[in-house]
This record gives C-alpha cells, structure tokens and sequence, in this order.
C-alpha cells in the first residue's frame, strides 16, 4: 500500500490530469492548422479509408470542456467523443483510480482469473439502473457488443428469436446490430447479408409523424403493435429493442406515454424490452438514464459510452433470471470488463455522485434551450429544439413549415462551428440535426461562448 501512496504522489499533477488547461477558447492558427494537417497527410497514408474523421485537428491534451489541438488551439467540447467524457476528460478521480489499477495489474481476464473490481462495477450498475428487482450485469467493450448480447440474453431467456426495432434507430456495426440499425448510409451500404429474423417498427417521431405530434403517441404505438401482431406474431418475438431517446437518429424523443405503452405491450407478450441506453445513460439526460424519466423499467439495460470516463466498458444489466438462463461460458470476452476499464468506470460513478452530475445535466439543459429556441424563432430553418439534459439538438428544414430536410445548411453550419474553434456533431436519418453533448463538467461561461459562436454560425450562412 505505501508503495501505491508513493507512486501517487510522485506522479500525480495538475498538468497530467488537464486541470491546468484554462477553460477559455484560443485560436492560434486557422482550423485545422498547419501540425494538424500534416498529421491529417499522415492518417491517409496509414489508416484504412473507411474510418472517417469528422474534424481533422489532432488533440494532444483535453480538459473539462475544452480539447488542445496538436497546433496549441484550444477548442471548445460540445462532442464528448460522442457522448464518452462526460465526466469531463481525465476527470481526477478517474486518473487515480486507472493508474493505481495500472500500477497493480493490466489484465488477467475475468473467465479465467477474476478480480473485484469487476464485482464492483456490477453491483453499481445494480444499485443505478431503474428497478428494484434482483439483478445480473456482464460487463463488454462497446455499446454494439453489449446490444448483441442483450439480444443472445433475450433469445435464451424466451426460447424465441425474432427481434423488433425501431425506424431511425442506431445499435453498433456489429452484423446483427447493423441489422438493428435503420440507416444505411454509411452504416450497412455494402456490408450485407445481415442477420436475420429482424423487423423494424415505425417510430414515434413527432415532427414528422404523419397525423402530427399531437397523435404521435397513440398512432404510433399502434402502428408498433400491429408490426409485431401482423408481420411478426407477437408469440415469436424474443426482444424488442428501443433507444428511450433516439442518438445518432437525431436525438428523437417520444412523446409521453408512448415508452410506457410499449413496455406494458412487451409484458403482456412475453417479450423482452431492452432499453438501450448506450447513448442516454449515465447522468446525460438529467437522469441516471433516460428510462427513469418515464417511470419504465426494461427486462436488460444496455450501456457504454458515459460510463467509463473514456475507457472502453460496456454492460449488459438485466432481471437475474433472465441474464442467469445462459449457459455457463456463454457470455464473455478476452477484454470485457478490463480491469483498467473497471477502475475507470468507478471513477466516473463516483464523479458523478459527488458532483451531483444529473443536476447539473438539467443546468445545462436550461442554459442551452433559452438560447437555442431564441434562435429557432429568429431561423425558420430550425424545425425544432429537442432533446433532454445536455443530449440536445436542433432539425433544420427547408423552413417556413416545409419539413424537407436541409442536410445542406446543416453542414454549413456544422463546419462553420469547426472553423470557429467549436466541435459539434451532426445526425438524423436525413444529416439534417444539429446535436449537442457537452461534458457535464463544462464551465457555464464557456458554453455561453459555445451558444456565441453557434449562433454566428448562423448569421454567416443564413443571414
């Protein structure tokens, strides 16, 4: 132990862990700069083509809201490495923990040799996660691996195989959660045959639903019923798998009662629901995860991104006789549930208790609508502001009440916010949204300066 106090205090600084990296914008050089794109020359020349790169500056250093690039330009985070470092990268109590861990061991892998850390990891997830109900987890790499799981879970479990999904729904590049995903573009173009027995149900999308937001819920559970009543026989399906806010769809929130409706619909079958909330878990919704908003508990829960600090950890959790109807060995991996990757993921949970993180998710939210929906009355290219806590977006559209998707000015907009300093994603079906996910540790001045820059964003390629 005095060896592990010994190493901490040699090796613990402020400058290792971000924190002296001050929390304002600073360009130094035009976007991407000159280091940036000779590293950029050096990517074409030895990584695979078809691993895009949506900003091509090269970070060395990243802390609280803001990432410095390989040129000493300071650029303000509204990514999260898509939704990843929410507790902010290399938040303080995650760095103790993973060098402490790193320190000791690396790796052993749980099947063979186990380690409590795993145990841990675990037994949070059951005490964080919606229900009381005796509970299991088995811990993965990424979110795609944690789906496919949840759905082997669900087939053992109910003896069935089909599996229902959602229209504008994303589940990882894997086969079978590329078969869960909707958009073929740049997901499945080319990658087929998928895995089969899998069926998709329209979703509850209120901008575009075609009797309008107001008969959204009702139509469209109906619509979802009937899928799985006529086109599947409710008796065959093992799972339906549902994003209780939609991410890479375009941040799509159901309306009230619809999440309800279905998870009532898959008791009455025999049907599993799994929530996945690779996206939405994890303090990003103002919720521990977003199924809490909607009072709805899932059989199996699915989740990744938010809950490591940056490290890759994904989870099945799920109601223990369910998870517990596998077969011994049935479940794993050489990686899974890493002990590095653990260590990280306890940090995170503990940053996210002490510093109140789904609170301040709501903070943000606040501080974010009351600028973003100033903006929607001003554009009407904005269809609209959606989203919860600090997982936000805008649709753009052809505008005055024409809903053609504006995948154009999106893009404008999106690089306009690039050459600004400001990392922002897009999203939808269409490329038409605008999506928002700032770390939660982010200083309330420098999302203010983020909001600015959006905004002249707008007023540069819109008027």
């Amino acid at each position: 132990m005095s060896n592990i106090r010994y190493w901490t205090a040699i090796w613990w600084s402020p400058e290792d862990l971000g924190m002296d990296i001050v929390q304002e914008r600073r360009l130094l050089t035009e976007i991407p700069g000159p280091r940036s794109r000779a590293l950029q020359e050096r990517k074409l020349a030895s990584v695979s083509a078809g691993v895009g790169v949506g900003l091509p500056v090269y970070i060395t250093r990243a802390g609280g809201g803001v990432l410095v690039d390989a040129d000493g330009n300071q650029l303000i985070d509204f990514g999260s490495g898509i939704a990843v470092t929410t507790v902010g990268n290399a938040a303080p109590r995650v760095v103790e923990r993973v060098r402490r861990q790193v320190a000791e061991m690396t790796h052993t892998c749980f099947m063979v040799t186990p380690y409590e850390g795993y145990l841990e990891v675990c037994e949070a997830l059951a005490e964080l996660t919606p229900g009381d109900h005796a509970k299991r987890s088995a811990l993965f790499n990424s979110g795609a691996e944690a789906v496919e799981n949840a759905v082997k879970i669900a087939r053992v479990a109910t003896g069935r195989q089909a599996v229902v999904a959602f229209e504008h729904g994303y589940h990882g590049r894997t086969n079978l959660t590329m078969a869960l995903t909707a958009k073929s573009m740049p997901y499945k173009a080319g990658f087929g045959p998928f895995s089969p027995e899998i069926y998709r149900a329209p979703m509850a999308y209120p901008l575009r639903w075609p009797g309008g937001a107001q008969a959204c819920a009702d139509e469209a559970f109906e619509a979802f019923a009937s899928t799985v009543r006529t086109q599947v026989g409710a008796d065959r399906v093992a799972a339906v798998v549902v994003e209780p806010i939609q991410g890479e769809g375009g941040f799509i929130v159901p309306p009230a009662g619809w999440l309800r409706r279905v998870a009532d619909f898959c008791r009455e079958h025999g049907i599993l629901l799994i929530a996945d909330e690779i996206q939405t878990g994890f303090c990003r919704t103002g919720d521990w995860f977003a199924c809490d908003h909607d009072g709805v508990v899932p059989d199996l829960i699915t989740s990744a991104k938010g809950m490591a600090g940056g490290l890759p950890l994904a989870a099945v959790t799920g109601r223990a006789e369910f998870m517990d109807a596998v077969h011994p060995g049935g479940l794993g991996g050489t990686y899974g549930g890493n002990p590095v990757a653990c260590a990280a993921a306890l940090g995170a949970i503990e940053t996210m208790r002490t510093e109140h993180l789904c609170a301040r998710a709501r903070e943000i939210e606040a501080l974010f609508r009351h600028r973003l929906e100033k903006l929607r009355h001003r554009y009407d290219v904005i269809a609209e502001i959606r989203g919860r806590g600090a997982m936000l977006a805008m649709e753009l559209t052809a505008g005055a009440g024409d809903l053609t998707p504006n995948p154009g000015a999106t893009a404008a907009v999106n690089a306009a916010c690039h050459r600004q300093g400001l990392v922002t994603l897009t999203a939808g079906t269409f490329g038409n949204v605008l999506r928002f996910l700032p770390p939660l540790t982010a200083p309330d001045h420098l999302l203010e300066e983020g909001l600015d820059l959006i905004e002249r964003a707008f007023q540069q390629h819109l008027g």
